[in-house]
């Protein structure tokens, strides 16, 4: 039996806390060695809620990509292994994915000039309500996508950079074009919460989803920033390994 205590009244749905309780108890062995999980009936018993609320919770987890069901043999784990990608000096996506995926894709969503924010003035160093370029992308790896990312650039120096973005799909190539061959990444936080409504979207994750977000600063060759970005990755698609140089 597991040992957590659902809170009932947290504003968090039981079939979310129970999703939760699976993910959980799935990397410490609830499946059987051929990754198959107990029957809902059992796992209703073990946490002490409906069958409903189990089904719910299995539903939300295939659509994360955590479970499969098979017609007439229950419910597997999927043994996909996650993502690592790498925190480092030089961080580029398709790079950083090296051979873990078949094909690696970044798309433009939007991009517009806007004024900064106080947040962006700081990390751009630049007057806050200065005009800024913002870029709002998703990268997928063989088809899914596993983060998105909303990326400024001041606008007075990298006129273009969304023009050059669509015609490369690719930041290093865009900022390359508006003449920056080479950029550093200067600061990279990291947390995570649970999924918002355009990260469930975009990411086709289930409500309730954890995804882990970086704040990360990269500059040009003589110290100056260049871009400040928020990246959002899917948790069990993607770790986040920090590497030294």
């Amino acid at each position: 039996m597991t040992g957590a205590v659902l809170e009932r009244k947290s504003g968090v749905a039981l079939w979310r806390q129970i999703a939760d309780l699976i993910r959980s108890d799935i990397a410490t062995g609830v499946a059987g060695q051929d990754g198959r999980l107990p029957p809902e009936m059992e796992l209703a018993k073990r946490y002490s809620v409906n069958r409903h609320t189990v089904r719910s919770a299995i539903a939300a987890l295939e659509q994360e990509g955590v479970l499969r069901s098979e017609q007439g043999r229950g419910t597997f784990v999927r043994r996909r292994k996650r993502l690592s990608y790498p925190i480092a000096k030089r961080t580029r996506f398709s790079a950083g994915l090296g051979n873990q995926a078949g094909s690696t894709l970044t798309r433009l969503l939007e991009s517009m000039e806007e004024s900064a924010s106080q947040t962006v003035a700081d990390n751009l160093g630049v007057p806050a309500g200065d005009p800024v370029i913002r870029l709002d992308t998703v990268s997928e790896a063989d088809g899914l996508p596993v983060s998105r990312a909303t990326s400024w650039f001041d606008a007075s120096r990298f006129a273009g950079i969304d023009e050059a973005f669509g015609e490369h799909a690719s930041i290093t190539k865009a900022l390359s074009a508006c003449g920056v061959t080479d950029y550093v990444r200067k600061s990279t936080t990291i947390e995570a919460r649970h999924a918002s409504a355009d990260d469930i979207r975009l990411l086709r994750l289930s409500a309730g989803a954890i995804v882990l977000v970086t704040r990360a600063v990269n500059t040009d060759s003589d110290g100056n920033p260049i871009q400040y970005a928020e990246s959002r990755f899917a948790a069990d698609r993607v770790e986040l390994k920090i590497e030294s140089d």
